[in-house]
This record gives structure tokens, C-alpha cells and sequence, in this order.
């Protein structure tokens, strides 16, 4: 048996496709152009090419992009200044911060002083929280792309043992929220865990958010599981350039597995995609319409 491979470059074109259509019918019925605002401080050449990214994608779906640079020396003052300029800003109806940021700023006050409204990263304490209530919210992007691309093989996680590996505020924790949201019965493991291979074995859904190369080997996959891998681990390769693999030994679990997201090629590209429905959904929020349709 070998595994089916969840084409996440596939399912986030077609998202981006939908967001475009959202945009354009915002822009034509309603006079609203969706805007996302990215705060960069620093040249970290992984945050550069995220960045990068972002803005690439922001205007090839018909929305606005403010691209903020900051110097690594910014103060944590000045940043902060930077933000409150962007909440009060109608175009601005996303604003993303990309960590890490410089050692002089805390993050979590940098965070904590978005707009809960513009928060499209969903790491915002009120949205996290309004997650853990039930409550509509603006969800990370990460794990809302974990919930799609599992949705593609299962239309319903109803009843389903899911076990997340790894228990961060950016994907663990907010994957789990979502995941008791579809009514699966949730297990979060971490470095804590008990004989942690016997406990991935259980589920019918393995969501793999540890952030170590290749941890999760084939024999903790139980047959037939579908698997998430959220992993994104640079290693040498054969030809001296570096390579990307994920948290689970893909080759190993290519075997056991039903279904399994290729790293790189599954759940990046989605949050991309979903970063831009999270800034969507901001902005008709904010002009007081419906939740779009994507």
C-alpha cells in the first residue's frame, strides 16, 4: 500500500482562486478592497522569503499590500507606535508582524497590541481565547490549513481519534481548538508524553507539529491514518545544497499511512492561502457585510 499524497500546492491555488473572486466581488458590489499590512524588522533571509512571499500573493489576488521594513536595531517603541499607525488605518484590515522579531522587542506585547479585528495570524490573546470558547474568531493560519487539507480525504472529522503532536500557541494548541470544533476526540502530546509512539498509533488523524526532523517514524503511523505533517526542517542534501523535510520520516510512513502531506508542498502553501482568507474575512468583518464564501 502506498499512501495517497495530499497536493497542498493544488488545494491552496484553488483557495487563492476563490479569495481572488471574494476580492474582486468585494471591490465591484461593495467598494472594499481588502488590505494586508506586513511588519518586517530585520533581514532574516527565512522571514525575507516569507515576507516576500506574502506580498506576492496579497496583490495576485486583487488585494492591497503595505510592506513595513524595519532596521534590526527598531525599538520596541517604535514598533509599537508602527502598529497603533496600521489599527487605525481603514485600508489596513489585516496586520501581520513576522516573527522572530529583533532580542530588544518583546514579541508578546508587539502581539498583544494588534487590533483582535486586524489580527489575521490569530496568535491576538482575545482570538485565542474567542478559539477556545467556540466563539467566531480569526484562527492561526497554519492550523486552519491542517483542518482543509484533512478535510479533503475525511469531509467530516465527526468522531475521529486525532492526535497532535507538539502543544505550541501557533499550530498545537489552536489545531487541537479546531479539531474539537469538528467534533474529533482530541489527544495533545508533547516532550511529557508516555511512551508518545504508542499514543500516535491510535489515530485515525496524526497531526505532526514538533518541529524535529523526521521524529514520527512509519511504525507510530497506525495503516491506513491520514497525516498531517506541519514539520519544516532545513537538512543537508546529497548535493551540498540544504533540503526541506518535515516531522515525520515521509518515505517510512509512505508505507503504513492512507493519506500523508509531502514537505515541502502540503501544508505551506496553505497557510499562505489562508492568511489571505483570514484577511478577507477581516475586511468584511470590518465594513460590517457577511462572512465571505470562502
Amino acid at each position: 500500500m502506498t499512501a495517497r499524497i495530499i497536493d497542498g500546492k493544488a488545494i491552496a491555488a484553488e483557495l487563492r482562486g476563490k479569495v481572488a473572486r471574494e476580492v474582486e466581488r468585494l471591490t465591484d458590489q461593495h467598494g472594499v478592497t481588502p488590505g494586508l499590512a506586513v511588519v518586517l524588522a530585520g533581514n532574516n533571509p527565512a522571514s525575507e522569503s516569507y515576507v516576500g512571499s506574502k506580498a506576492k500573493v496579497t496583490k495576485e489576488t486583487g488585494m492591497r499590500s503595505f510592506d513595513h521594513r524595519l532596521p534590526e536595531t527598531v525599538s520596541e517603541a517604535d514598533l509599537l507606535a508602527l502598529v497603533r499607525k496600521l489599527n487605525a488605518d481603514p485600508a489596513v484590515h489585516g496586520i501581520l508582524v513576522q516573527l522572530p522579531l529583533p532580542p530588544q522587542v518583546d514579541a508578546q506585547k508587539v502581539l498583544n497590541a494588534i487590533d483582535p479585528g486586524k489580527d489575521v495570524d490569530g496568535f491576538h490573546p482575545v482570538n485565542a481565547g474567542r478559539l477556545a470558547s467556540g466563539l467566531p474568531a480569526l484562527v492561526p493560519c497554519t492550523p486552519l490549513g491542517c483542518i482543509i487539507l484533512a478535510k479533503t480525504v475525511h469531509p467530516s472529522l465527526a468522531g475521529m481519534d486525532a492526535v497532535v503532536v507538539g502543544r505550541s500557541n501557533i499550530v498545537g494548541k489552536p489545531v487541537a481548538q479546531l479539531l474539537l470544533a469538528e467534533n474529533a476526540t482530541v489527544t495533545v502530546t508533547h516532550s511529557k508524553t508516555r511512551d508518545l509512539p504508542a499514543v500516535c498509533r491510535r489515530a485515525d488523524l496524526l497531526v505532526a507539529a514538533i518541529g524535529r526532523t523526521e521524529m514520527v517514524r512509519g511504525d507510530w503511523i497506525k495503516p491506513g491514518a491520514t497525516v498531517i505533517d506541519v514539520g519544516i526542517n532545513r537538512v543537508p542534501g546529497v548535493d551540498g545544497k540544504s533540503r526541506l523535510v518535515g516531522d515525520v520520516a515521509f518515505a517510512e510512513a509512505l508505507t503504513v499511512a492512507g493519506a500523508i502531506t509531502p514537505v515541502p508542498g502540503g501544508v505551506g502553501p496553505m497557510t499562505i492561502a489562508c492568511l489571505m482568507v483570514n484577511t478577507v474575512r477581516a475586511a468584511c468583518a470590518s465594513a460590517g457585510l457577511p462572512a465571505p464564501e470562502v
